[in-house]
């Protein structure tokens, strides 16, 4: 195996560009931004009903944005709810995009496709949260906090939305993936109820990480020949974990660097990780780490894949891929005892 000959159909694209910030200061940065997604792939997001609401958090409103059938009625006055017109239970996930810490909307593929696909799939309703991202005033625990926020107005309101009872599920990609580690954390050491499983693609969870050694892939050249704009180098890492925490790494508590604590009591763990990310080792030293506190665990290596691969367009079949296991993962997920 090598690169997703998809994935680096789409790589010119992004060939000579540098860190984000320098695409993003390039007129034509977007549109090459777009290019490298897949926008121009024949591809039909599901169309599935959506509604908006806010939780109250610590740091004031967190919006959210719900994806799924059967939705009757949300009152935002009083944040009630009314459940689905057929009465069947439902899965449900309360769902964290990633971005670094400091990017990503709720209009990103990573949130909104994939929102939409999970809903499509598996016939239930996910909960995408429009954190606050780290950077102008904004550190931790303001982003982990509104995840927990989100969460806790979701757990409330699940059922009501027709979710079966005990059936909400967390999870998140990259950095998101670290926030609904880091809220479940939270959750289990404050003796509050637990998802029934968390689903983590790609997730950013240890300040420093071993280098991804070549001989982890199935062609070591693949990895040193993506584009800057694919690596996360020790420099980047640093950088990323100081603007979220808004200070040196080491003074992060669990809650905001979750890998390193210990992960007994949590509930089932689903986790996607790339072949060729250099982060790839975050989601292993977790997988390893939670088998040894006797954690069930799912671990999906998906061969070909580059760092945040579902923020491309469900047209490229490895995207389908990865749908596919989480929408499994989602499907088959039971109250967390």
């Amino acid at each position: 195996m090598s690169l997703d000959v998809e994935l680096a159909g789409l790589m010119h694209h992004v060939a000579e560009a540098g860190s984000f910030a320098d695409l993003l200061a390039d007129p034509a940065g977007m549109q090459r931004l777009a290019a490298f997604s897949g926008a121009d792939l024949p591809y039909t997001a599901p169309a599935v009903p959506i509604r908006s609401v806010e939780a109250p958090g610590p740091n004031g409103p967190v919006p959210i944005r719900i994806y799924g059938p059967g939705i009757l009625r949300l009152d935002g006055d009083r944040g009630s709810a009314a459940g689905n017109a057929s009465g069947a239970a439902l899965p449900g996930l309360v769902w964290l995009h990633g971005g670094g810490f400091a990017g990503g909307t709720l209009d990103m593929r990573e949130a909104d496709q994939v929102a939409r696909e999970l809903a499509d799939r598996t016939g239930g309703l996910v909960f995408s949260v429009d954190y606050r991202l780290a950077g102008d005033g904004v550190h931790f625990p303001v982003p982990h906090e509104d995840a927990l926020a989100a969460w806790i107005w979701a757990a409330a309101h699940a059922e009501g939305l027709g979710v079966a009872p005990g059936n909400l599920c967390l999870g998140g990609a990259s950095a998101g993936g670290n926030l609904a580690v880091g809220a479940a954390m939270y959750l289990k050491d404050a003796g509050l109820a637990l998802p029934a499983k968390l689903l983590l693609a790609y997730p950013f969870l240890h300040a420093a990480l071993p280098p991804l050694k070549p001989a982890a892939v199935s062609d070591g050249r693949v990895l040193s020949s993506l584009p800057r704009i694919l690596r996360f180098t020790e420099d980047d890492c640093q950088a990323m974990v100081e603007n979220y925490i808004g200070g040196p790494a080491g003074m992060a508590s669990s809650y905001a660097l979750p890998g390193r604590a210990d992960p007994s009591g949590l509930p089932p763990v689903a986790v996607i990780a790339c072949e060729y990310d250099d982060l790839r080792p975050s989601a292993e030293l977790f997988r390893e780490s939670l088998r040894a506190a006797g954690v069930q665990v799912s671990f999906r290596l998906e061969a070909g894949a580059t760092h945040g691969y579902l923020n491309h367009s469900a047209a490229l079949g490895i995207v389908q891929q990865g749908l596919a296991f989480l929408a499994a993962e989602l499907a088959s997920a039971k109250p967390f005892q």
